[in-house]
C-alpha cells in the first residue's frame, strides 16, 4: 500500500503539473497568434524583395492558405509639435487583406481601419500606449521620418522629407515581446521607405495553424533558397523552446517522487522474498522453473505500478478538470494579467507518457527481487528453515 501510494502521488502530481504548463503554453501561444501569422515569407538577403507574380501563383496553388497579407515595415521617427519624438516600428499593410487576417474591429478603441488618402493626408492606425505617450487622439496629425529620408537629406544637402499622416484609429493589442506598431497603407509605406514595388514579407493565415510545418516545407521547396519561410513557432522560437524546456525539466524533477516509490517497491518485494524463502523453495521442488518464480514477482511489481497509475491518473485528471472548470487555484497578483487562475490543458500524449514512464519504472524495480527469488535453491531454503 505504501508503494502504491507513492506511485499514485507521483503520477497525479506529474499529470497536474504538465497540464498547468500546457495551459500556460496555450495562453501565450494564443496571445502571440493574435499578432503573429501562421506563416511568414521574407527574403534571405536584404530587408525587402520585389513584387513577383510567380509568388502569387505559388501561394494560390496551396489550398490550405486562406489569407495572404503583404507588408512592408521599418523604423521611423514620430514627430509632433509640443511632444517628445519617438522611434517606433511602422508596418505598411493592405487594409482589405489585413482586415481578413486580423480581427482589427475587435481591437479598435476609437476610429476605424481607414488608411486612405483624404485631403492629401493618408491615414495611420496608432496603438493605445503610443497615443497616450504622445498625447494624441483620432483626427490629430503626426509626422513620420524614415531612415531613408534622413539619409537622402544628408547626401543631397537638403531638408529631410517628412510624411504627414492623420490618425484615423487607435487600437489596443496585448503584446508579449515586441512593442506595438503603427499601421499605414502599404503604398504610403513604400513611399516613406523609398522602396517602390517592394515588400518586406508576406503574412499567411492557414485553415489550421497546426498545418504550418507541413505547408512551410512545401512553400520552402517551391520558393527556393532566395526566400525564408517561417512558421508561427519559428517567429517566437526562443520563447516556445524555453517553455518546453521548463515543462520537461519539471517532468524529470518530479519523476524523483515516482523513483522514491520505486525504491519502496524494491524494498517491499525484497522483504517478501526473504519472508517467503521456504515457500519459494517448495515451489522450486515441485517443478517451478526460475522464470516461473521471476514471473510471480514481475506480476506483483506490475500490479503495484498498474494500481498506482490508475488511481494516480484518475486523481490527476480529476484535479485538472476541476481546476479547468472552476478555477479554484487563483494566480497571485493576476490583476494585471489576462487570466485570474492557473490555466490547464490536458494533453493525452502527456498522460500516456507519464503513465508509461511510471509503469516502466515499476517493472524495472521488480527486476532485482525477481532475480533474487529465482536464485533460491530448494535445498538451501529447506535447510535454512
Amino acid at each position: 500500500m505504501i508503494s502504491i501510494a507513492g506511485v499514485t502521488v507521483g503520477t497525479a502530481l506529474l499529470i497536474v503539473v504538465l497540464s498547468v504548463f500546457n495551459g500556460f503554453f496555450d495562453v501565450i501561444k494564443t496571445m502571440l497568434l493574435s499578432n503573429d501569422p501562421d506563416l511568414r515569407i521574407e527574403a534571405v538577403e536584404g530587408r525587402s524583395f520585389m513584387v513577383d507574380d510567380e509568388i502569387d501563383n505559388i501561394l494560390a496553388g496551396i489550398p490550405e492558405i486562406t489569407v495572404q497579407s503583404p507588408y512592408i515595415q521599418g523604423k521611423v521617427l514620430v514627430a509632433h509639435r509640443g511632444n517628445r519624438d519617438q522611434v517606433v516600428m511602422v508596418k505598411g499593410i493592405d487594409p482589405e487583406r489585413f482586415a481578413r487576417f486580423t480581427d482589427m474591429d475587435a481591437l479598435l478603441n476609437a476610429g476605424g481601419l481607414d488608411l486612405e488618402v483624404v485631403d492629401g493626408r493618408p491615414g495611420v492606425l496608432l496603438s493605445e500606449p503610443l497615443s497616450r505617450s504622445i498625447r494624441l487622439n483620432v483626427g490629430d496629425e503626426i509626422a513620420l521620418l524614415s531612415a531613408a529620408g534622413m539619409q537622402r537629406a544628408l547626401t543631397q544637402f537638403s531638408g529631410p522629407r517628412v510624411s504627414r499622416f492623420e490618425i484615423r484609429g487607435i487600437y489596443s493589442m496585448r503584446q508579449v515581446i515586441e512593442d506595438p506598431v503603427i499601421y499605414i497603407d502599404i503604398n504610403a509605406a513604400q513611399r516613406l521607405f523609398d522602396q517602390r514595388n517592394q515588400l518586406s514579407g508576406i503574412d499567411i493565415s492557414l485553415q489550421n495553424h497546426e498545418q504550418a510545418e507541413r505547408v512551410k516545407s512545401r512553400l520552402q521547396q517551391e520558393l527556393g533558397d532566395a526566400f525564408l519561410v517561417q512558421s508561427w513557432y519559428d517567429l517566437q522560437r526562443p520563447l516556445y523552446d524555453v517553455m518546453n524546456l521548463e515543462k520537461w525539466g519539471a517532468y524529470f524533477i518530479l519523476m524523483i517522487i515516482v523513483l522514491v516509490a520505486v525504491l519502496n517497491i524494491v524494498g517491499s518485494l525484497t522483504m517478501i522474498v526473504i519472508q517467503k524463502q521456504r515457500d519459494i523453495g517448495l515451489l522450486r521442488s515441485i517443478g517451478f522453473r526460475k522464470k516461473d518464480i521471476m514471473a510471480i514477482f514481475f506480476r506483483q511489481g506490475w500490479y503495484i505500478g498498474l494500481t498506482g497509475c490508475i488511481v494516480g491518473g484518475t486523481v490527476g485528471l480529476m484535479l485538472s478538470f476541476i481546476q479547468d472548470r472552476y478555477e479554484l487555484v487563483k494566480l497571485a497578483g493576476a490583476e494585471s494579467f489576462i487570466i485570474s487562475a492557473y490555466p490547464v490543458q490536458i494533453l493525452w500524449t502527456d498522460v500516456a507518457f507519464v503513465l508509461g514512464g511510471s509503469l516502466i519504472l515499476c517493472m524495472i524495480a521488480s527486476w532485482y527481487p525477481a532475480l533474487r527469488a529465482a536464485s533460491i535453491q530448494p535445498a538451501d531454503a529447506v535447510r535454512n528453515e
